[in-house]
């Protein structure tokens, strides 16, 4: 796991470039849209980066990472269903902001860890460099 800072900011580059892009339950596509996990899928596999499909996969397979030391490129998790379950993933662009696909109805965009409803939703967040 290396501090591979040009490929961090490629993945940040690479996903912003799907800014504005609709939310698709399923999807895994620039054209038609993505969910969550299919949007780190893709801006991971366009890195060269190989991940699972689902966000509770994602999170299984990385290295932990506390909130303190995030890096641009890891992936934050949230548990958007209730409970302690993984429901949510998102990638971290810095300076406290996530860029992810939010749900049904909305587009791409990038958040605010310290946003009440993801703070208090927030479970960790894991590396795969």
């Amino acid at each position: 796991f290396s501090n591979n800072e040009n490929l961090r900011e490629e993945i940040v580059n690479t996903a912003k470039q799907y800014i504005g892009v609709n939310y698709r339950w399923g999807g895994q596509s620039g054209s038609t849209g993505f969910d969550c996990s299919g949007l780190t899928m893709v801006v991971y596999g366009q890195n060269g980066l190989k991940l699972p499909r689902s966000s509770k996969q994602q999170w299984k397979i990385g290295k932990p990472v506390d909130l303190g030391q995030l890096l641009k490129g890891d992936l934050v998790f949230f548990a958007t269903t209730g409970g302690k379950k993984v429901s949510h993933v998102g990638i971290y662009i810095g300076d406290n902001k996530f860029l992810h696909a939010p749900g049904r109805g909305r587009d791409i965009r990038v958040s605010s860890l310290s946003n009440q409803y993801f703070k208090s939703r927030y479970l960790g967040a894991r590396t795969y460099l």
